[in-house]
């Protein structure tokens, strides 16, 4: 089973590649991950590699076509082997079929994991990661419980850098112009199949079986034991009928081995008994572990939630506080507002009042002179 991975970034190629490798036993060979561990180990091309990346340029297709070449000539790629990440344009891929060809391992299918433009955007505008656990939500399709906040351990959820919206754009145009006539060139050689990259997992990984069961040589890893153990007992009865062929003589001798291997055979069954005890035990001691450990993690969860939920708690608790405070304050400016202004009305009342007062005395002295001058005229006027 010789696969290549196309799509888009943020179709699922990756979670789809890691469900194959667990499925069918292949190893997925990620380009990145080959000039990672050339470039670390310092081999030849490692080092042609780090010096292009170095001077700032492209590391060349045929420095990545070496590193392919000497991945797939490793023994765990003799039962296929699927590729994520190259090739990218249609150059690479006429190269990597001449390669492929020369070491005898063509490809068999170019398997096209196909989302619409405006959901790959979502998912990759939604991507939020925890910077303690890593764990990864989407805000759309699977939103954590707490806006902010990781589920699995309260830590505080970020966003990547280059995860906006204008970026994420740029990338998909880049892909659409290069990547996509990839789609035309697998389709032209007849290898092209196509999986809707929308809905729950478990969904599209089951049309990707049901595409990949119609291969030639397709074997899951969890079936070759089934095989080999049905090998190995048909191994086993040829060996029986040819020794009962091969042993002659007399009823005696034959009684005698037939008594000898019932009597080991015996031996051999009390021995595989307590052998198989002992592995039960092993078994039931690993499980009892498991479930232990199981436990303490459900237990770690439940406590980081439990604290993540009081830490949240007291931020409500302590903004409350901090609202009422500042309501308090608030009452009290008005209070104080409102006793200066009655404050300043009565002032302004008294006031008043004097001058009135005022007025009106004025008003007696006035009349009071007044009166006195006519009281002088008419004295006057008895004397004359």
């Amino acid at each position: 089973m010789r696969i290549v991975l196309i799509g888009a970034p943020g179709g699922g190629k990756g979670t789809q590649a890691k469900l194959l490798v667990e499925k069918y036993g292949i190893p997925q060979i990620s380009t990145g991950d080959l000039l990672r561990e050339a470039v670390s180990k310092g081999t030849p091309l490692g080092m042609q590699a780090k010096a292009a990346m170095d001077a700032g340029q492209l590391v060349s297709d045929d420095i990545v076509l070496g590193m392919i070449r000497d991945r797939l000539s490793r023994p765990d790629t003799d039962k296929g082997f699927i590729l994520d990440g190259f090739p990218r344009n249609t150059a690479q891929a006429e190269s990597l079929d001449t390669l492929l060809g020369d070491m005898g391992k063509p490809l068999q299918v170019g398997l096209l994991i196909d989302v619409d433009k405006n959901v790959l955007v979502k998912r990759l505008t939604g991507r939020r990661t925890c910077s303690s656990c890593g764990q990864m939500y989407n805000i759309y399709f699977s939103p954590p419980r707490i806006e902010g906040v990781c589920d699995k351990c309260g830590g505080k959820l970020t966003q990547r850098e280059d995860d906006n919206e204008e970026t994420i754009r740029k990338r998909l145009d880049v892909y659409q112009e290069q990547t996509a006539p990839l789609i035309d060139y697998y389709r032209r050689q007849g290898k092209l199949r196509t999986v809707q990259g929308v809905g729950e997992i478990s969904d599209i990984f089951a049309a990707v079986e049901r595409i990949l069961a119609s291969l030639p040589g397709t074997e899951t890893a969890a079936a070759r034991p089934a095989a080999k153990k049905a090998a190995s007992k048909k191994k086993t009865a040829k060996k029986k009928t040819a020794a009962k062929k091969k042993t002659g003589g007399s009823k005696k001798t034959t009684r005698k081995k037939v008594a000898a291997k019932k009597s080991g055979s015996k031996k051999k069954v009390t021995k595989k008994a307590a052998k198989k005890k002992v592995a039960k035990k092993k078994v039931a001691k690993k499980k009892v572990a498991k479930k232990k450990a199981a436990k303490k993690k459900v237990a770690k969860k439940a406590a980081k939630k439990k604290v993540a939920k009081k830490k949240i708690a007291k931020k409500k608790v302590a903004k409350k506080k901090v609202a009422k405070k500042k309501a308090a304050k608030k009452k009290i400016a008005k209070k104080k507002a409102t006793k200066k202004k009655v404050a300043k009305k009565k002032a302004a009342k008294k006031k008043v009042a004097k001058k009135k007062v005022a007025k009106k005395k004025a008003k007696k002295k006035v009349a009071k002179k007044k009166a006195k001058k006519k009281a002088k005229k008419k004295s006057a006027r008895k004397r004359r």
